[in-house]
């Protein structure tokens, strides 16, 4: 894997030679970084980070070295890759940032696909939640790059990702360059931007890796002793052992290997070297959503070989892709952390003595649970829409007004009664919770859902399972995921470094939210009392956060 991606770098350096003019200007502060470097490692869970940290020696050593926040908290609720991805560059919660979900439901469009995509436009004519126009629509409030650029334009903003909702949501409107792997090649929405030679490069290199077989990867003995084959239920593929041999043409299997987080990198590495990001004066920002990791969880949970494999390749990767921009002599500065945690499969959970874990029951359904509302209120229509046993569900507007509040209190009930529901919140209740001001490792499960609520876009209910509810019961094609208000979807690492920056570890609760004011704080971008939800975060080397 790691000559791979050396591979991809050194192509992708030399396509660089003939780059773009840098753009004359200066930093905002003195001694501000040149370049900043955002990463978000999609589903890289803090307890992930405690069970590696000993073992990384590449890139993910190099930022544990910096300032080391253990603790850090997507907050809310919604533990997903749309409302995660939305705090980190915004230092707003989903609350504040609308992207309350990867999806939601608006009964009133015209189309029948009443399912809304957090990253779609749809208002396009023809576009479903599944078939979209990649757009930063929904995303109400400005990101760190758009602050920056108006307030130095100059400076450049550039996204790449392995998910589309993640590049979208960490550089929001009118970046200069955003690339996103869309299931064949890394594609852009952007239109009337030039074409970057590093597109073309990596994706002509990438396909060539796909229609290629890929050999297993030979496990280090950490881990091999990692490598126990559990069986799954739901009828899911055994998982624990694997090592990503991949057969030529499987497009789905690259994208949950270590190659495909190689290949993200390799092409923000490109747009770095080809646009001569932090070689001018102004100050740039680089935003990297780094997927693979996601993809392996829910492929193969979380706790057997293949999770081991990929996070010690992804440490690799990212150790050669800090060398590629220490070779070019950059000032930069590099934040790492997650969208959400993980939780790992209910088979493995229970073998390691963790007896409440489970599948979920299917009865949870919307649809199912709407059947028993409708039998037993002799109603007609589906009565509750929605795509999950868990989250938001929604009231069918074509109730009448007293048939929807018998309706409701009906389903109040069922959900109470489930002994896996930790948990259902009206609407109402949540709209009437104020807002949590305590540290996120004091919050209430009601703060929690309340972080990740809006009154135009949130379900009728949320509904909360109990801990280790796995909400996959057919595993065919996933057998592990996120989403729920615990601790192990809701803690990611937050880790901050620059050359020369001495070591500080915390064990302090800190949130996703303050990590945009603190990077403005680095770069000098001037932010007005309350116009992000989250703070500077105090203590961090040659950051001076402002007084409040």
């Amino acid at each position: 894997m790691r000559k791979i991606t050396a591979c991809l770098l050194t192509t992708l350096a030399v396509t660089s030679a003939c780059s773009a003019a840098v753009p004359a200007a200066k930093t905002l502060v003195p001694n501000a970084p040149k370049l900043v470097v955002v990463i978000s490692v999609d589903q890289f869970s803090a307890d992930l980070f405690d069970e590696y940290r000993a073992s990384f020696t590449g890139g993910l050593a190099r930022l544990a070295g910096g300032t080391a926040f253990r603790n850090g908290y997507q907050g809310h609720a919604a533990t997903e890759t749309c409302p995660g991805h939305s705090t980190i560059l915004t230092g707003d919660r989903p609350a504040r940032t609308g992207i309350i979900a990867n999806a939601w439901f608006d009964q009133s469009q015209a189309r029948s696909d009443k399912s809304v995509y957090c990253a779609e436009d749809e208002r396009v004519p023809g576009s479903s939640s599944s078939s979209y126009t990649v757009s930063p629509l929904h995303l109400r409030v400005p990101t760190l790059g758009e602050r920056l650029k108006a307030a130095s334009p100059a400076s450049r903003s550039v996204a790449v990702a392995g998910k589309d909702r993640a590049a979208v949501m960490m550089s929001g409107q009118r970046p200069d360059q955003r690339w996103y792997w869309d299931g064949k090649r890394y594609s852009s929405d952007l239109r009337g931007v030039p074409l970057p030679r590093s597109v073309i490069a990596i994706n002509s290199t990438v396909a060539r890796l796909i229609e290629t077989l890929a050999d297993p990867l030979e496990p280090p003995p950490l881990c091999s002793a990692k490598a126990k084959v559990v069986p799954v239920e739901g009828g899911g593929q055994p998982v624990g052992g694997g090592a990503f041999a991949r057969a030529a043409g499987d497009a789905k299997g690259f994208r949950a290997s270590p190659q495909f987080d190689g290949a993200t990198l390799a092409l923000a590495a490109g747009l770095i070297g080809e646009m001569k990001l932090g070689q001018g004066a102004a100050t740039d920002l680089i935003a990297i959503g780094a997927s693979a990791t996601d993809y392996v969880g829910h492929s193969y949970g979380t706790e057997g070989q293949e999770m081991c494999l990929q996070l010690l390749s992804l440490d690799r990767d990212l150790g050669d892709f800090f060398a590629q921009l220490d070779r070019q002599g950059l000032d930069y500065a590099v934040l790492l952390t997650a969208d959400h945690g993980g939780n790992d499969i209910p088979e493995r959970e229970r073998e390691a003595g963790i007896t409440g874990a489970s599948r979920v029951d299917p009865a949870l359904s919307p649809g199912q649970m709407g059947k028993i509302i409708a039998a037993k209120l002799g109603l007609a229509g589906p009565i509750l829409v929605g795509d999950s046993p868990f989250g938001d569900v929604y009231f069918d507007k074509a109730l009448a007004p007293a048939n929807r509040k018998r309706a409701e209190a009906e389903a109040l009930a069922l959900y109470r009664k489930h002994p896996q529901v930790e948990a259902v919140l009206s609407h109402a209740q949540l709209k009437r919770t104020p807002l949590p001001r305590t540290a996120p490792d004091r919050w209430t499960v009601i703060e929690r859902a309340r972080a990740s609520f809006d009154d135009r876009r949130s379900g009728d209910l949320v509904v909360l399972l109990k801990p280790r509810i796995t909400p996959i019961a057919d595993t065919r094609n996933y057998v592990a995921t996120h989403g729920s208000a615990w601790d192990y979807d809701r803690r990611v690492p937050i880790l901050i470094w620059r050359k020369g920056m001495a070591p500080v570890p915390s064990d302090a609760p800190v949130e996703t939210i303050d990590i945009a004011p603190t990077l403005a704080a680095l770069i000098g971008l001037p932010i007005q009392i309350g116009a992000m939800d989250g703070k500077c975060l105090a203590g961090v080397p040659r950051i001076s956060c402002p007084a409040r």
